[in-house]
Formats: structure tokens, sequence, C-alpha cells
């Protein structure tokens, strides 16, 4: 009995290039090297763009501290100068889905996508492109917010009050409450002080409230000065009075040691932005609130807004992938602008739609920050298996 064969459609050349086409190939390759050329020159020019605008802008802002002290118009640019690492890396999210999507549809404008596509290029492939480029910038990004952006910012905000106080303050605080264990303190003011190299924390009017376990007032004490040394504070020209059962007991002395886990760190937090502190300080700084039953929704809310950064930017810039297979192939460059800002609009406002309903209904950060990127990415899967037929 003879076995029939059915023999496969098409010449030999091409069924071995549909094969190969459905494998995987090295990356990168030389198509995806071009894609991620292009790429990130969109994004370069886009995100220089914004960053000058920005720039401009908050120098506009500084316009009404020159005349302070010795706060001049060379002192805010230096200012400004010192605020750049912060401001590339806030807006490099918008940067990179903007030009992305820029890039995108100036290659599917002029047909160069279409030409890819005729040599194999798959929609997966140029997706991995596109991530594979902008996976170094985001790579730098957060090497730049967790070290020089912090530092950068720290530098400028130490320059400013210097330069308007007129003298080695690095930073100024007033009215400061903080608590540790069953001590509670408040300050009047203080500031952080740079001398002979050694950077510290001083404050100003302290009060120290020691509470018993049962809830009363064990003492009070009141001090000039508290100087943040390693391994505590010195506090001088104490007044101490101890509330004891039937009497107060009033107890003077030059200068005091308080052992505490309370430091400088944990203090210029309650008054810095968490948006401008590195994930490091915010994870001290929510470690410091819990441990003393405070609440630290604020610092978690930014502190896991640094772990999913890469995942945001990465998410978003391979949702926009679909789009250079059909919006974007036809219209100008306002039309892709549009687009972008339209895209990156959206995804910023369900992120902070779900981040604020996070920090109301008390639900996982994490989960709110999950969210609208699972949301983009579906949508961008629905619009690529609808336009792949």
């Amino acid at each position: 009995m003879a076995v029939l064969h059915r023999r496969p459609r098409g010449p030999p050349q091409e069924r071995t290039r549909r094969e190969r086409s459905g494998r995987m190939k090295p990356f990168p390759k030389i198509h995806d090297l071009y894609v991620g050329r292009v790429v990130l020159g969109t994004v370069a020019l886009t995100w220089a763009v914004l960053a000058g605008l920005d720039v401009m802008l908050g120098l506009v802002s500084e316009f009404g501290d020159i005349g302070k002290g010795k706060y001049g118009l060379s002192e805010a640019f230096v200012y400004m100068a010192l605020s750049i690492p912060r401001r590339l890396y806030y807006l490099f999210p918008y940067a990179a889905v903007i030009g992305s999507l820029m890039a995108l549809g100036q290659l599917a404008a002029t047909s160069e996508l279409t030409a890819l596509r005729a040599l194999g290029l798959s929609r997966r492939r140029l997706g991995l492109a596109v991530a594979g480029a902008l996976a170094l910038l985001t790579a730098l990004m957060v090497f730049n917010g967790e070290s020089v952006a912090p530092w950068a910012q720290q530098r400028a905000d130490a320059l400013k009050s210097s330069a308007k106080s007129g003298n080695t303050v690095v930073a100024q605080y007033t009215g400061l409450w903080a608590r540790e264990g069953e001590t509670i303190l408040h300050a009047a003011g203080g500031q952080e002080r740079e001398r002979d190299g050694e950077r510290f924390l001083e404050l100003n009017d302290v009060k120290l409230f020691e509470f018993a376990p049962d809830g009363h007032l064990r003492s009070l004490a009141n001090a000039r000065v508290a100087q943040h040394r390693p391994g505590g504070w010195v506090l001088r020209d104490v007044t101490r009075n101890y509330f004891e059962e039937r009497s107060v007991r009033q107890v003077k002395v030059p200068e005091e040691r308080w052992e505490s886990q309370l430091d400088a760190a944990a203090l210029s937090s309650g008054t810095e932005r968490p948006r401008y502190l590195s994930a490091m300080a915010l994870r001290a700084a929510i470690e410091y609130r819990q441990r003393n039953d405070l609440d630290a929704s604020e610092f978690q809310e930014h502190y896991w807004g640094r772990w999913f950064y890469p995942l945001n930017v990465l998410a978003l810039c391979l949702a926009a992938v679909p789009f250079a297979f059909g919006t974007l192939r036809s219209g100008g460059m306002g039309k892709r602008l549009f687009i972008g800002i339209v895209f990156a609009l959206i995804f910023w406002q369900l992120q902070t739609q779900a981040v604020g309903l996070a920090k109301v209904v008390k639900f996982d950060f994490r989960l709110a920050y999950l969210l609208p990127t699972f949301v983009m990415l579906g949508v961008s899967y629905f619009l690529f298996k609808r336009r792949s037929g």
C-alpha cells in the first residue's frame, strides 16, 4: 500500500528562511543596533528639551531668593546646575516614552520598519531592540538616583542655605518633633553644620520628654544645644526636672550625653522631601517610623517607587511599540509628539491615582505600582494582537 506524503509548499530557499525566522537570532544584530541608535538619539533629544525647559522654569523661581544674604545670580546658577541630576532622573520616564514613540514613528513613516520586517525582523524582536537600548539609560538613571542625584541636591541645598545665612550652616530646620522609644524630642530649630571636614546636626532650644511605661511623665529636660555625635547626642547647658511621686527635683549640668539611635538622617528625613532621598535613606526613615509607631506611608510610597522605576520605564516603552505598526505610520512629527505626550500622561495619571488610593485604603504600594503597568501592557497587547491580524 502506497503512502502519500504531502510536500511543503514553496521553494527550499523560502522554507529555510521561514524556519530561521521562527527562531530568535542572536542579540544584537546590525538591525538591532540601528533601531537602538535611532531610539537613543530621539530619546536624548526629547530628554534635553524637557530638562532645558524644567531648568529654565526652576531658574526663574530662584530669582525671588536672589539678594538674600550672599545668594546672588552666580549662586543661583550653581544651585540649578547641581539640581540637574535630580531633574534628569524624574524626567527620564516621560522622555523615554515620548522619544521612543517619535523614533518608531519616524522609522514607520519612512518605511524603514517595513524593510526591516521584510528582512525577518519580528515585532517581538523590535520590542527587544527598543528595550535593550533603553535599558542602558535606565541603568544609568538608577545609579544616578541612588548616588549622584541625592548628593548633588544635598550640596545644592547646602550652598543655598549657606549663602542665604552667611555662615557654615548646611541646612536649617524649624519646629522638629521626633520620638525614640519612650522619649519625645522637640527642638525650636536646628541646622546641619560642617566644621573641619566634619558634618553634624545641631539642634537649638531642645526639650526631651521622658515617659514611663504606664504613660506618666517621668522627666523633662531643657538643653540649650544638642549636637549629634557618633554613638548618641551631646546636650549642653541642661536643666532636667524629675517628677517624683510627691515632689519635683531639678538637676543642672553643663553637659550630658544622651544615648539614642535617633540620628541626623532620621531627623532630616522628616524635614526633607522624601522624593529627594535615596532608597537607602528612605529605608532608614521607614524603619525609624515603624520602630516608633509613626506613619511611614509617604516614605514607603517613594521607596517602592524607586524599586519599580526601571520596570515602569521599560514596560511603558514596550507598551508603545504596537503604535509603530498602525497609528504612527501616517502623520507628521506633531502627531507622534501628541500621541507620546498623551500616552505618558495617561500612565502618569493612572499611577498617581493608584498610589493615592493605596495611601487612603492602606493596601500594598507594590500593587499600586504594578497595576498601571499591567493595564498599559494589557492595552498594548490587545492592540498588538489586533494589528497582527
